[in-house]
Parts: structure tokens; C-alpha cells; sequence
């Protein structure tokens, strides 16, 4: 692996491959289920306006951008921009130096001890 990017990117039906291989005690079709509910809550959650933490991964917060006054790149003319929220990712410290190559590279389980490679549901 030589640390440069391959130019092919996740998909989320590659990650329920990914999980579904990782799993063979589970259907494919349940993985993709568990999976599009995790999206699911995780975008419901930042809807409401909580704030998302997974430990070694990261979290994601809704930032409120002000309302403010922009140009028309074209014509230059001032242009109302309104507020909205928008959706915040903070890499967390594991990730960023994994994805660095500082870090161990091993995936961590649950704190349950859940494994599910193991069959240890």
C-alpha cells in the first residue's frame, strides 16, 4: 500500500459489502437494513440538533452559518444570503493518525467485546 489515494472512494454499498463479509451470520439484506438505520438516526440526531460522537472516529455537530450579505461572482451585484445549518464533521484523534500513518491500523470492536468476525453476537 503506498499511502496515495487510488482514486476510488466508499460507496455506502461498498461499506455494506464490507460489513456483510465481516458478518457471513447475518444476510446481506439485514446488513444493508442495519446499516441505512444507523445513517438514518445519525441524520435524524442532527436534525433534532444533538450531536454525534463516535470515539476514535470523530463527531458531528449542525453549525448555524449567520445570514450575511454576498456578491454575485458574475455580476458583482450584492446578493442576500440567508442562515441555515449545516452539518460539521471533527475527525477524532485515532482516525487522523491512522489516515496519517502514525497510527496502529488496527480497527477496534465495541466496548461490549462484541467481534463480528466471531460469531459472538
Amino acid at each position: 500500500m503506498s499511502g496515495e489515494p487510488s482514486g476510488k472512494g466508499m460507496t455506502k454499498s461498498g461499506l455494506i459489502e464490507t460489513v456483510a463479509e465481516a458478518t457471513p451470520h447475518i444476510s446481506k439484506r439485514d446488513t444493508e437494513i442495519v446499516v441505512n438505520t444507523i445513517f438514518e438516526s445519525m441524520a435524524q440526531a442532527l436534525k433534532t440538533g444533538e450531536r454525534i460522537e463516535i470515539r476514535g472516529f470523530g463527531s458531528f455537530q449542525v453549525k448555524i452559518r449567520e445570514a450575511r450579505e454576498g456578491r454575485n461572482p458574475k455580476t458583482g451585484a450584492p446578493v442576500h444570503i440567508s442562515a441555515k445549518r449545516t452539518p460539521f464533521f471533527k475527525v477524532g484523534k485515532e482516525l487522523k493518525e491512522m489516515v496519517d500513518g502514525h497510527g496502529s491500523g488496527e480497527v477496534h470492536t465495541s466496548e461490549s467485546g462484541f467481534n463480528p468476525g466471531d460469531g459472538s453476537a
